[in-house]
C-alpha cells in the first residue's frame, strides 16, 4: 500500500497527536469533513487508519480521501462523545451515519384548565401547563389513545376559544363522546371525575380503574339506578377491550427496547417504547452503512443521537453488547439530567421482549431490502430503457398543480439510488403568471430551482423529468439553456413524462431533448419507476395546492375589510348568527353593533353588495 496516502504525511501528523481523549475530523482536498470519530486516546485511534496491513476497502477509501485531520482535545471521554454528537449532527460526514429523527414524539395532554382538555402535544413537556402522557412513537399511536380516551372518559378536545364563545352543545356531545362542560350539561366535580379516570388510564392502571367501574355499576344497581349501571357497563366492557389491545405489560415504570439487525450494507433499529408499564407502540430507523460499523456501534450511534433530541428513560435494554455502556450512561445523564441504566443481559420478561423486538428488527428489515433490491432492478431497467450512461444518482421530476389557475403550486421531488429522498422535496408558490399557464409555470419553477445551483455540480440532478409532453419539455430545455446549466453538468438528461391515450396510467409517453418518443415497453420495470416518481411529484403538488387553496377559501370575507379586527368579526357574527346574516343585514342594523360607526357598517354593506 502507498504509505503517502496521494500526500497526506500521516507520519508527521501523528507525531504531532497526544494521547488524550477528544475528537478527530477528516477533511478532504475541497476542504468538506468528511468522517468525524472520538477516542479515549487520539494517538492510538488515529495511528489504526494507516497500518500497513489489515484495512478494509471501505476504510481505505476513506483514508485515501484524507487531505489532513483536525482534533480537538476534551477533559474526558464522555465529553469527546458528546462533541462527536453535535458534529455529525451540524456537519452530516459523508463516511458517518446520522439517524435522521428531526420531529418531536408527541405527548398526550390534559390541560390545568377548570374543565381540562385532551389534546395532542409536540414540544418540551411545561408541567405547570397541565399533564403529559408519553412520548408515543407515532402519530397512529397516539391518535388511537386519544380517540378511545375521548370515547370512554366523554372529554372535551375543543379550543378554548370555541368553549368560551359556545352557546350550544356541539356535534360531539351529540354523538356521546363529551360532556358538554362548555354549556353547562356537566358540573366541575362530575367531570373532575372523568379527568381522575382518565389519568388512571393514561398512567396504565386499567386493572385499578375497572375495579372501581365495577364497584360504581353494582352500587348504581343497589339503588335500581339500571340506566347508569348500564352505561358503566358498556364502559368497563370497552376498557377491558381496549386494554387487551393496549397490550399493558408486566414493567413497571418507563423504558426502551432498542434492536438491532444488520443484513448487506443496511441496518434497521427498532426502537420500542414503554411507558408506565403500558407498551405505546414501536418505530423503525433505517440507515446505510459506508464504514465496516457493527450492531454495536449503530446502538451506540442510534442512542447518543436520539436521546440527545428526546427524553431518555429509566432504563434502555439493547440487543447487542455495548463497549462502554457506563460511558454512554453517563453521556445521557448529563444531557438529561436523570440517571439512566443500560443493559443488555436481562432475563425472563425483558428477554423476551427483546428478543420480539430483534425478530421485529429483521422483518423490518428483509421488507426494506426488498423494496430496495426492487429499485435497484428498475434502475438499471432505466439506464437500459433511456439510454443513459449509468445509473443516475439524483433523480428530479417537477409537476405544477392549481384549479383553473387558482393557488398555483409547483413541486420537485428527489429520487437516489436508496429511493425518495424526502428531506430534499420542495414546493414552490407560482405567482406574477397568468391564470392556467403551465407553461410560464414551468418556466419559473425550474428558473427559480437552477439559477441557484448552476454554480454546482454536486446540486444538479443526473436526470430530470417533466411531467408533461413537447411545450413543458421545450420550456425545461429553453431555461436549463440559458443558464448554461448543460456546461456545467454535460451528462444531465431531461425526459417529459406526457399523459398516454385516454389519459390512462401505464400508457405513458417519454419524449427525449428531440422531442422523440423513446420505446418503453408496457410492462418494464423502468416504466414502473418513471410512474413512481411521476406520482408522487404529483401527489406532492396538488397535497400544497388543495392545503393552500383551502387556507385562501377558509379566510373569511370580513377580513378583507379595512378597520374590522378578530373581536368585531366574532362580535358580527355571534349577533347575526353567521356569515349570511352579516350579509343580509342593513347599514342600520350593523350601527346597532358596539364599536361600529356608520362609516364601517357602509363598508360592511358594500362589501357585499356592491
Amino acid at each position: 500500500m502507498n504509505d503517502d496516502r496521494q500526500g497526506f504525511d500521516h507520519q508527521a501528523f501523528l507525531a504531532t497527536v497526544n494521547n488524550k481523549p477528544g475528537v478527530y475530523r477528516m477533511i478532504d482536498r475541497k476542504g468538506r469533513v468528511i468522517y468525524v470519530g472520538k477516542a479515549k486516546n487520539l494517538k492510538k485511534r488515529l495511528a489504526s487508519y494507516f497500518r500497513k496491513t489489515g484495512l478494509t476497502t471501505r476504510i481505505l477509501s476513506l483514508v485515501n480521501n484524507i487531505d489532513r485531520i483536525e482534533v480537538t482535545n476534551t477533559r474526558t471521554e464522555s465529553e469527546a462523545l458528546l462533541l462527536e454528537n453535535d458534529l455529525i449532527k451540524n456537519l452530516n460526514p459523508r463516511y458517518n451515519i446520522l439517524f435522521r429523527d428531526d420531529k418531536s414524539y408527541p405527548y398526550v395532554q390534559l390541560t390545568n384548565h377548570e374543565f381540562p382538555r385532551l389534546k395532542v402535544f409536540r414540544g418540551k413537556p411545561d408541567r405547570s401547563k397541565g399533564s403529559f402522557y408519553g412520548p408515543f412513537p407515532s402519530a397512529g399511536s397516539i391518535r388511537y389513545t386519544i380517540n378511545h380516551v375521548q370515547r370512554i372518559f366523554k372529554l372535551r378536545n375543543c379550543e378554548d376559544s370555541a368553549m368560551l364563545n359556545r352557546r350550544r352543545a356541539c356535534l360531539q356531545y351529540q354523538i356521546k363522546r363529551c360532556t358538554g362542560p362548555c354549556v353547562g350539561h356537566t358540573d366541575r366535580e362530575s367531570y373532575a371525575a372523568q379527568i381522575e379516570q382518565a389519568r388512571l388510564f393514561l398512567e396504565g392502571k386499567s386493572s385499578e380503574l375497572i375495579d372501581q367501574q365495577v364497584a360504581l355499576m353494582e352500587e348504581f344497581s343497589r339503588q335500581l339506578d339500571f340506566e347508569n349501571a348500564a352505561e358503566v357497563r358498556d364502559r368497563i366492557e370497552t376498557l377491558r377491550r381496549v386494554t387487551e389491545k393496549q397490550f399493558v405489560t408486566d414493567f413497571h415504570g418507563d423504558m426502551d427496547i432498542v434492536a438491532c439487525a444488520l443484513e448487506q450494507d443496511f441496518s434497521c433499529i427498532q426502537l420500542f417504547m414503554i411507558r408506565n408499564g403500558t407498551s405505546l407502540g414501536n418505530k423503525p430507523f433505517y440507515n446505510r452503512t459506508r464504514l465496516d460499523t457493527d450492531a454495536a456501534e449503530l446502538l451506540e450511534t442510534f442512542i447518543i443521537q436520539h436521546y440527545s433530541n428526546h427524553p431518555a428513560p429509566a432504563e434502555i435494554i439493547v440487543s447487542h453488547e455495548l463497549e462502554n455502556p457506563a460511558l454512554l450512561a453517563e453521556s445521557l445523564q448529563q444531557l438529561n439530567d436523570s440517571r439512566v441504566r443500560i443493559q443488555h443481559n436481562v432475563r425472563d420478561k425483558r428477554r423476551r421482549a427483546l428478543e420480539n423486538a430483534v425478530d421485529n428488527a429483521r422483518q423490518a428489515l428483509k421488507a426494506y431490502l426488498l423494496s430496495s433490491s426492487l429499485l435497484s432492478k428498475r434502475m438499471q431497467s432505466l439506464v437500459e430503457a433511456l439510454h443513459l450512461e449509468q445509473a443516475p444518482d439524483r433523480i428530479e421530476c417537477f409537476d405544477i398543480s392549481h384549479t383553473m389557475g387558482e393557488a398555483t403550486k409547483a413541486s420537485c421531488v428527489v429520487f437516489g439510488q436508496e429511493g425518495a429522498d424526502k428531506t430534499e422535496y420542495r414546493r414552490y408558490n407560482i405567482k406574477d403568471i397568468a391564470a392556467g399557464d403551465d407553461y410560464a409555470a414551468m418556466r419559473q419553477v425550474l428558473d427559480r430551482r437552477y439559477s441557484k445551483r448552476r454554480d454546482n455540480p454536486d446540486l444538479l440532478p443526473d436526470l430530470v423529468l417533466i411531467d408533461g409532453g413537447k411545450g413543458q419539455l421545450g420550456v425545461a430545455l429553453e431555461v436549463l439553456e440559458a443558464l448554461n446549466i448543460p456546461t456545467v453538468k454535460p451528462n444531465l438528461r431531461v425526459f417529459a413524462v406526457a399523459k398516454g391515450a385516454e389519459r390512462r396510467a401505464g400508457y405513458e409517453q417519454i419524449l427525449d431533448e428531440e422531442m422523440t418518443p423513446v420505446a418503453v415497453a408496457l410492462d418494464s420495470p423502468a416504466l414502473l419507476l418513471i410512474q413512481q416518481i411521476r406520482d408522487e411529484a404529483h401527489r406532492f403538488a396538488i397535497t400544497g395546492h388543495r392545503q393552500a387553496r383551502a387556507r385562501a377559501r377558509r379566510k373569511s370575507k370580513l377580513e378583507e375589510i379595512p378597520g374590522i379586527g378578530a373581536r368585531k368579526r366574532q362580535l358580527l357574527l355571534n349577533t347575526f348568527g353567521g356569515l349570511q346574516g352579516v350579509m343580509a343585514a342593513g347599514v342600520e342594523e350593523l350601527m346597532q353593533i358596539k364599536g361600529i360607526n356608520r362609516e364601517t357598517a357602509q363598508m360592511i354593506y358594500d362589501r357585499f353588495h356592491s
